[in-house]
């Protein structure tokens, strides 16, 4: 057996049904469009979320909520995860490139770094924000929280 000479089995494909090829066919005259409308010329295309004329719903819902234009998306890292990595890798200082190098974030984000977990090590943060609990347990084990 040669991959060039396989074929499906005998009777497993059926042509096509051709449309639009005379009366003779079955399938000519209006070619299985119907009679009249915008889906039987050519050129036709539905707008997406048109519901054949009734509201769509989009605009039946009501509007709520607001997003600000200048909301500052963060990454978190919570101190329990920095204590981690300053036991198994032996890391005391923590900045954007350490960040990127244990994959807790991207070189394009922005880093904050959040209190929850248990820190015992003294380690020096510098972050684009943190929150308060954070920032008090990175001082009270003799730390730096830095902003960046």
């Amino acid at each position: 057996m040669q991959l060039n000479k396989l074929k499906p089995a005998k009777g497993a494909t059926k042509s096509d049904k051709r449309i639009g090829r005379g009366q003779g066919s079955g399938r000519g005259g209006t070619s299985t469009r119907g009679h009249k409308g915008a889906k039987s010329r050519s050129g036709y295309s539905r707008k997406v979320g048109f519901e054949g004329g009734q509201q769509p719903i989009q605009r039946r819902l009501p509007k709520f909520g607001f997003k600000s234009p200048n909301r500052v998306e963060y990454k978190s890292v919570n101190i329990g995860l920095l204590q981690e990595l300053a036991s198994s890798k032996g890391i005391s200082e923590f900045n954007q490139e350490v960040f990127v190098q244990n994959g807790l974030a991207s070189k394009n984000e922005l880093v904050k770094v959040l209190g929850s977990g248990e820190l015992n090590d003294k380690i020096n943060v510098t972050a684009h924000g943190f929150s308060a609990s954070a920032k008090e347990a990175i001082e009270a084990k003799g730390g730096t929280a830095t902003i960046a």
